[in-house]
């Protein structure tokens, strides 16, 4: 299903993550509440600094402060594409996209978490992934009697010309050489004195 220039739009306008991925992490935290103290300021600084660019080319997912991370995927490398969700993130609305590259790794290459539009954004990827293009309209039923151009300026005909002599004259080298065969006589052959 090709996505409609508003979701378009609106996916490209994508640059954060939602705020209940903070309360997911907080949550997450909570089950084991030793390492709340320790652990809370790494994953307030993850969703703080997380940042989203999807354009034309591929996406783009940066964090970190100290240490800044940033993964870029072209379109035409992504493999596949997975949604994953556990309870407490259906709960909270969200989900994570698993974008998988032949990077050779088992693991996806790109995770985007903490969205809304899941959904529409991976259908937005398996488009780009794909290279849907819009629906060629047309204009005549009638087929077309010009050939397209060739990249050297040539036409498809003209190419086809010149490949038929190209094979009038391979024919011609093949027969030239199997006349000579035929009149040369073989080394083993006796020979008159």
């Amino acid at each position: 299903m090709k996505a409609s220039p508003i979701q378009e739009a609106a996916i490209f306008a994508i640059e954060r993550p939602h705020p209940n991925l903070f309360i997911y992490y907080v949550l997450a935290l909570l089950l084991i509440p030793p390492l709340l103290p320790v652990l809370i300021l790494p994953a307030w600084f993850r969703y703080h600094t997380m940042r989203y660019r999807f354009t034309a080319e591929g996406i783009s997912m940066s964090w970190g402060i100290l240490f800044r991370r940033e993964i870029i995927v072209n379109y035409a490398r992504i493999q596949d594409i997975h949604l994953r969700s556990n309870v407490v993130e259906r709960w909270l609305g969200l989900a994570k996209i698993l974008v998988q590259t032949a990077s050779g790794s088992a693991g996806a290459e790109l995770t985007l978490e903490g969205l809304r539009e899941f959904a529409a954004i991976r259908d937005f990827l398996y488009e780009r992934m794909r290279g849907v293009k819009e629906p060629a309209r047309v204009a005549d039923a009638r087929p077309q009697t010009a050939m397209p151009p060739l990249t050297g300026g040539g036409s498809v005909a003209e190419l086809a010309t010149v490949l038929q002599e190209v094979v009038g004259e391979l024919r011609a080298l093949r027969h030239t050489l199997e006349q000579r065969r035929s009149e040369t006589p073989a080394p083993d052959a006796p020979r008159d004195a």
